[in-house]
């Protein structure tokens, strides 16, 4: 071939430990140049040295053993003896008798893109809604679960399955959710998410191919919500809540085609949906043909009396549910459901297909298990008690250190909502709260008919055990009273 030579291409065989033989042994992929005159040791070197600088080889990285190495690229042992030897000195690996030898910590080609992704930094004390107490994730429970459905799941639960969600667990939720939420469905019904946000994103997908371009959204509400609905090409359109929940007649007034409600808990203000509310609002979307979107986000934690049951329930045809395992158990399984009415069932499981085939079906089996075995009434019954005693010590903590906030909705749910009575500056005291140790959340509240508003302290109780309360309480106390008044309400 005159000069143009061929150029040698090896993969060695791959096993995770690193066992000296020639049968066992790390992966590795490596070419070795034999055509231009340079000794196979320096092709090796060369080779090896330039994947590291080019970050294919990781530090900690386990290479073959020599013997293994120079079996597989069909030349003397000792070739890869000296190589090794050669990057050692140089720095680039790190060899130890009787071990494989690892790549060393090296520089590599900056990555930008690898900073962590801190949504939830620490905290001294977390008072941040949105979670629940992460320490009581039954962890015990939940590991037989998974060993069962390992040991139980039938062959073909390891292919590709249905991308609406494992029949078992589809099952269980439309028995589950409707003896505890008052949902009507059918196991057919149910679509298996990644959690709400993507359930929200494949009903809005659905919806805009429809035609539907504007839907209502609560305000105050949850804005990563209303950001998602605008990046599946909907328009949210805010409209107002009070202490009964949604104002109806916003919602009618704004001439939307949908609405996305919170009616269990509204989030963040923590008022339930008026029964009269309830019928005005099924009133509307039966004469203007409308969907109601339930994000039934909280639903089963309520301490005064049973929770209200789930809208749907009263109109399966009107309004799509929405529910995730992730208050009830821990948002890192990634579990949600859509219950949809059967003009959009199709729709929603065909944008679920696209998204990503279907979710991981080995936890949706484990699910199934936990609810079938009585185990998730079990944990909720037992974290309603842990629940309920932590609100009862913020509330206590903050009538000492918050003396004129007001406590706001009903005893539900994971966080509270406290109205101070003027309106401050909102970033300057998260900023204060932040230097005292405490995460908290901030909104500014604007009701009708008030030009200022107020400020409202959005205070989350789940990860807080009760000793840590009123030392948590008292520095937010400390950040309120150095914050100083908004601009606008000077």
């Amino acid at each position: 071939m005159g000069e143009r030579l061929a150029r040698e291409w090896t993969v060695c065989k791959v096993h995770l430990m690193p066992v000296e033989t020639d049968q066992f042994g790390p992966q590795l992929l490596v070419g070795l140049d034999r055509g231009r005159g340079r000794p196979l040791r320096s092709a090796l070197e060369r080779e090896l040295r330039a994947a590291i600088h080019a970050g294919r080889l990781h530090a900690g990285t386990a290479l073959p053993s020599t013997r293994a190495l120079a079996a597989e690229l069909g030349v003397s042992r000792g070739v890869v003896v000296e190589a090794y030897a050669q990057l050692a000195a140089e720095g680039y690996l790190l060899t130890r008798a009787g071990a494989p030898a690892r790549v060393a910590a090296v520089a590599a080609p900056a990555d930008d893109d690898d900073r962590p992704w801190e949504a939830w930094p620490a905290v001294r004390h977390d008072l941040r809604p949105g979670r629940p107490d992460l320490g009581s994730f039954p962890r015990r429970v939940w590991l037989g679960a998974m060993r069962r459905a390992l040991a139980t799941a039938p062959l073909s639960a390891s292919g590709y399955g249905d991308p609406r969600g494992a029949p078992e667990l589809r099952a269980e939720l439309a028995a589950y959710l409707g003896r505890t939420r008052g949902v009507a469905t059918a196991a057919s019904g149910v679509v298996v998410t990644a959690g709400v946000q993507q359930g929200l994103g494949l009903l809005a997908r659905a919806l805009a191919a429809r035609g539907v371009r504007r839907i209502a959204v609560e305000e105050p509400g949850f804005p990563i919500h209303r950001l998602l609905l605008a990046r599946h090409g909907l328009e949210p359109v805010p409209v107002g809540v009070d202490e009964e929940g949604v104002r109806i007649e916003a919602i009618v007034d704004a001439g939307v085609d949908a609405a996305l409600l919170t009616p269990a808990h509204q989030f963040p203000m923590g008022a339930v949906l008026s029964a009269e509310r309830r019928a005005a609002l099924l009133a509307w979307a039966a004469e203007t043909g409308a969907l109601i979107v339930e994000d039934d986000y909280d639903g089963e934690y309520r301490y005064d009396r049973a929770p209200v049951g789930a809208l749907q329930g009263l109109d399966p045809e009107r309004v799509v549910y929405l529910g995730s395992a992730s208050k009830a158990l821990a948002p890192t399984l990634r579990l949600g459901w859509v219950i949809a009415p059967g003009s959009l069932r199709g729709a929603v499981a065909e944008e679920k297909a696209w998204a990503d085939g279907g979710s991981p079906g080995l936890e949706q089996l484990a699910l199934a298990d936990l609810i079938s075995r009585g185990e998730i009434d079990r944990h909720l019954r037992r974290m309603r008690r842990v629940y309920r005693t932590r609100r009862d010590a913020l509330l206590a903590a903050a009538a000492r250190h918050l003396p004129a906030a007001r406590a706001l909705g009903v005893p539900a749910g994971l966080h509270l909502a406290f109205a101070l009575p003027d309106a401050r500056d909102e970033k300057a005291l998260l900023a204060g709260a932040a230097r005292r140790g405490v995460g908290v959340f901030a909104i500014r509240r604007r009701p009708p008919g008030e030009r200022r508003g107020h400020t409202v302290l959005l205070a989350g109780y789940a990860n807080l055990p009760e000793p840590a309360v009123p030392a948590a309480v008292r520095a937010l106390g400390a950040a309120v009273t150095a914050a100083p008044a908004a601009a606008s309400a000077r």
